[in-house]
């Protein structure tokens, strides 16, 4: 990273490293991401740029990458954030777990795939975002939004945690019908504003700002 001055990275996270070098590339991904190198699972360049966005927003705190496609119980406001996982160390609670991925461990042995991090999203206010490129229509878009993270009981392996956004049935209905990935950035704090200025304003992108569309009158 430093030899090619990048600021960021996506990386082939599973399978190609665990095969060809015995390991798993998370715990590498989340030490960048703690010294503002932000680094995106499974490839997923224009999630690594909406890291790096957030990061430079929230003046250096670390962002988090998560899959938010699970449904908390019957609470329609909340769902579960996973991933294997990659989190940073100040975006999760004091306990952390270094160890195998499960999922994987089980499909490619548990030898090849150490150095999952563990742990619980703390709760806090929080901010996600995603940048997101649409072939079809030639145009870059984006949403941003506010929430927070709960201190929900929660059973799941890897990094976990539920978040509460206003309306969120709303905006899943959003990204579905717009073609967004179910990978999305956040960070703790609040920046929506600000990214909604920069993407929109600045960039000159298609932007979606859910807490101003679920609070208008």
């Amino acid at each position: 990273m430093a030899e090619n001055e990048c600021v960021a990275s996506a990386i082939q996270c599973w399978t190609a490293v665990q095969r060809h070098y015995g390991c798993a590339m998370c715990l590498s991904m989340s030490m960048m991401g703690e010294q503002g190198k932000p680094s995106a699972c499974e490839m997923d360049v224009a999630g690594a740029v909406s890291m790096y966005a957030l990061n430079l927003a929230s003046c250096g705190k670390p962002s988090g990458f998560v899959d938010w496609n699970n449904d908390y119980g019957s609470q329609r406001n909340k769902c579960v954030v996973t991933h294997c996982s990659n989190y940073p160390k100040s975006f999760v609670g004091a306990e952390i777990e270094i160890s195998e991925l499960d999922v994987l461990g089980e499909a490619l042995g548990r030898d090849n795939c150490f150095a999952g991090i563990k742990g619980r999203i703390a709760p806090g206010d929080m901010t996600f975002a995603r940048i997101s490129t649409d072939d079809t229509l030639g145009i870059i878009k984006a949403y941003v939004g506010r929430g927070r993270f709960t201190d929900d009981p929660l059973e799941c392996d890897g990094g976990v945690g539920v978040c509460e956004v206003p309306q969120l049935q709303a905006l899943l209905d959003f990204l579905c019908q717009n073609g967004f990935e179910h990978h999305v950035a956040m960070s703790r704090g609040s920046y929506a504003d600000a990214l909604e200025e920069a993407f929109g304003k600045y960039l000159g992108w298609k932007v979606h700002h859910h807490n101003n569309h679920v609070f208008a009158v």
